[in-house]
């Protein structure tokens, strides 16, 4: 007796297709690049707007040159500049600063932020800026200044200065006097520490708040000069 149709095909297991393998996408060198710039924009970017901001508000690194300020400061001396406090006090006497070279053509802020990124991508900017200078402040606007055999006169009272050392005041050393000047308002005279061999406020005259990058605050190199600055 033969089985019915229906019967035999009951008993037969359905045939299952195998399911198909996705296939990897390809990388393109449009995917690749894609990444890439992706990577930048996420990290590298924001990393460099964040040095940018701290290098034009809040400190930098600037080199001591020459010997204008010794005995406090050598040449090649590495420091740091902050320029958070004179945006809420102006400097003071005895304050370290630094300036822009005021004997320079002002330098656009296009040109700076050029020959920055040159720096810090290990290539030579377009243009060499100039150095700014490190001094000390002396005397303060509506103030007479004045110098006599080396000696500093802040309205005719000597100024005590226990950051120059002996040679500054050291006969045939001694700088040449200077008649007394008013110090306009908004501005600031200053000098080397090392007055024998310092081109400072004697030669270009006062300085504007304007040209007052920062307080030099720390001197981190040499490592065994580390320390903050008075």
């Amino acid at each position: 007796m033969t089985q019915p149709i229906e019967d035999i095909t009951a008993d037969i297991e359905p045939q299952t297709m195998p399911e198909a393998v996705p296939t990897p996408p390809q990388v393109t060198w449009e995917r690749r690049l894609g990444s890439w710039t992706r990577d930048i924009l996420e990290t590298i970017l924001p990393a460099l707007v964040i040095v940018l901001v701290v290098n034009l508000f809040l400190a930098q690194a600037t080199r001591v040159e020459g010997q204008s300020m010794e005995p406090n400061l050598h040449n090649n001396q590495r420091l740091v500049i902050e320029k958070v406090s004179y945006h809420f006090r102006p400097p003071q006497r005895g304050d370290i600063v630094v300036i822009e070279a005021p004997f320079w053509e002002p330098v656009p802020v296009t040109t700076r932020f050029a020959a920055w990124l040159a720096s810090l991508l290990g290539r030579a900017p377009a243009l060499v800026l100039p150095e700014p200078l490190i001094k000390r402040v002396v005397a303060l606007p509506g103030e007479t200044v004045e110098t006599r055999n080396g000696r500093v006169y802040i309205n005719g009272q000597e100024l005590v200065e226990p950051y120059t050392n002996a040679l500054t005041f050291a006969p045939g050393m001694s700088m040449t006097d200077m008649a007394p000047r008013v110090i306009s308002t908004g501005h600031l005279f200053v000098l080397g520490d090392n007055r024998p061999n310092s081109n400072d406020s004697r030669s270009f005259g006062e300085i504007p708040y304007d040209d007052v990058i920062g307080h030099a605050w720390l001197r981190y190199w040499p490592i065994d000069s580390l320390g903050l600055l008075d």
